[in-house]
């Protein structure tokens, strides 16, 4: 039997252990400390956005050069694939027979010569004739009449002599236009036909086109924007295309656009475009791969912040913004291209907006935090005259022609 003492002991150490129980359950746990994030607002640019685009570059002219008479070759007066210049001599034809064809023709014209002068000779004798009533009429108008006919033999003589003298120089084969020309198709004493035979191609280098297809989309988006006075139509604005070669990290390449087509192509949903670029030292070459950027967009205002301070959500991009409160809230925004290493942010914030740029992880929405002030900088040159270019469509929207 337990006596009355320890009954007493166990009563207190039961007491004790109820009252310590209560209140364990009736204190709060105590307050997690407010999070630490660094803020900044966004840095603010006048910003044009850049439309990326595939393409190649072609020469303006492009010309197989053909013989425009008939016979063997003489001489091959270029080598293969230097320039050449407009009116050069690049082969000769044998001319003999066009020339002994020349020589015959002008025989002719002095035939023809004399017997208009013979013809005007009776004639004038005829009219005397007739005033002293010693001829008929009608035998003075076939005086007329022959004199009439030589005279038109005269022409004809005439214009067949100019259409030898034409064979004549065209037996010189001389490239129509500046550029360089290819390797020659024929050696000499091959014989080729006129209008047939290719001896070879000339194309031209300076200027040089920049072929491209833009997408039906960017098109609308032109047409509006020039319905809206924000962007001229390449139609009728020279409009600035910045071009960056295969090899290279920069677009050091500049033009101008000059010609967008009367049709969008309804198989592919495109519509054809070139600009002009100078290429006085003849450095780009027709069938060059380019990456081009075209001026996209009026200026605007954007602000910028950095990318790690863009949440995706799915379909959504979303900032953390500091209130009044301390407390943080979610906002979704519409992102544009990279300018100076940041991001550039076209609708859902205002300059004043703290945003979280470091601590993102830890966030919940509406979640008190301790907010460290910092001041946004550009990490990056800028690489364009204004900005950066926008994102490049689809290889089934802006692809090679």
């Amino acid at each position: 039997m337990v006596g009355r003492r320890g009954q007493g002991q166990m009563i207190a150490l039961g007491v004790f252990a109820a009252l310590l129980a209560g209140c364990s359950g009736n204190a709060p746990p105590p307050a997690p400390p407010p999070t630490h994030v660094t803020v900044a607002t966004p840095l603010q640019r006048n910003i044009v956005d850049w439309d990326e685009y595939i393409g190649r570059f072609e020469a303006i002219q492009d010309v197989e050069i053909r013989p425009r008479v008939s016979g063997a070759i003489d001489q091959v007066l270029f080598r293969d694939g230097q320039i050449v210049r407009r009116g050069q001599a690049l082969f000769t034809i044998d001319p003999r027979p066009y020339r002994a064809t020349l020589m015959q023709a002008q025989a002719s014209v002095a035939k023809a010569r004399a017997s208009v002068a013979n013809a005007q000779t009776e004639l004038n004798r005829a009219q005397t004739l007739l005033e002293a009533q010693a001829i008929s009429k009608e035998e003075f108008e076939t005086k007329q009449a022959a004199q009439r006919t030589a005279s038109a033999d005269q022409e004809a003589a005439r214009a067949q002599a100019s259409a030898a003298m034409l064979n004549l120089g065209f037996t010189t084969v001389r490239s129509p236009i500046t550029g360089r020309v290819s390797d020659r198709k024929v050696s000499r004493g091959n014989l080729v036909a006129e209008g047939q035979t290719v001896l070879t191609r000339v194309v031209s280098t300076d200027p040089i086109w920049f072929s491209f297809d833009g997408a039906e989309s960017f098109y609308l988006k032109y047409l509006r924007q020039d319905r809206a006075g924000e962007r001229g139509s390449s139609r009728s604005t020279p409009n600035p295309v910045e071009i960056q070669l295969a090899d290279e990290s920069g677009y050091r390449w500049h033009g101008r656009m000059e010609f967008v087509d009367n049709a969008i192509d309804p198989n592919s949903g495109t519509i054809r475009a070139h600009a002009v670029v100078a290429n006085p030292d003849g450095f780009l070459t027709p069938g060059l791969f380019g990456r081009a950027r075209l001026l996209g967009s009026g200026t605007y205002r954007a602000m910028l912040v950095p990318d790690e301070a863009i949440i995706t959500d799915q379909t959504r991009k979303l900032v953390y913004v500091v209130g009044k409160d301390g407390k943080v809230a979610p906002r979704p925004v519409v992102t544009g291209p990279p300018v100076e290493g940041l991001r550039v942010v076209r609708e859902g914030l205002a300059p004043t907006d703290h945003v979280v740029i470091n601590g993102l992880t830890r966030l919940q929405p509406g979640m008190p935090v301790k907010a460290t002030m910092t001041v946004l900088k550009p990490r990056a040159a800028n690489t364009s005259p204004i900005s950066s270019p926008n994102t490049a469509p689809p290889a089934a929207e802006a692809g090679v022609r």
